[in-house]
């Protein structure tokens, strides 16, 4: 009787270890006999589990720099401090007291008393000498001209290969040159020998010419 009580107590320890396990099948002790576990009567403690605290949240990042505009610097207009030179105007020719061109002229032309001058500032150097100059329909112009070039020994390429020694050339086709005193020419101013050299030599490219009537 001893025995059978030592066994059921065993059985009721087994069934509570079991229901600490919570194996929800019955435990075969003896053929024959089932033994119902026993439900403590203490409810099993469930562990709620924590919530784990909320992030929190990192420190707030540093406030992001905002990129600075280099400054622009408009440059200043510089004044200029030179004062202006004052120009000299340059002194007008006046009229040559020795012959009817003004004192700028090299070579001095009038057409209506047939003569022709060499001129140095104002002051006759050589002449009057005298000339002859364009026909009817080859009328030499008036005007102020400059020597354009020279040829000793030039020929006319429009009147059939003319010879025209010491040629100074002063307008276009126009030239001093020896020639006919007794006949007109086509434009050109006639001197003797003589004077056609002398002013050969005497004029030099870029020398002022004026013809006056």
């Amino acid at each position: 009787m001893r025995v059978r009580k030592l066994i059921v107590g065993a059985a009721v320890a087994a069934a509570a270890v079991l229901s600490a396990c919570s194996s929800p099948q019955p435990v075969d002790l003896t053929a024959g006999q089932q033994v119902v576990p026993v439900t403590s009567g203490a409810t099993s403690a469930t562990s709620t589990p924590t919530s784990s605290s909320a992030p929190t949240s990192s420190s707030a990042p540093a406030s992001s720099q905002t990129p600075t505009t280099p400054k622009t610097t408009t440059p200043k207009p510089t004044t200029s401090k030179t004062t202006p030179k004052p120009t000299t105007p340059k002194p007008q020719p006046t009229q040559s007291a020795e012959a009817p061109c003004s004192t700028a002229a090299k070579a001095c032309i009038k057409l209506s008393t047939n003569q022709s001058w060499l001129m140095d500032n104002g002051k006759v150097v050589y002449g009057p000498v005298p000339i002859t100059h364009g026909r009817k329909g080859y009328a030499t112009p008036p005007g102020s001209f400059r020597v354009q070039f020279k040829n000793k020994n030039h020929k006319s390429s429009i009147f059939n290969n003319a010879p025209m020694p010491w040629s100074v050339f002063f307008n276009g086709g126009i030239a001093f040159h020896q020639g006919s005193l007794r006949e007109k020419s086509h434009g050109c101013i006639h001197l003797s020998p003589a004077a056609a050299q002398k002013f050969f030599g005497s004029l030099a490219v870029g020398d002022v010419v004026e013809v006056v009537r």
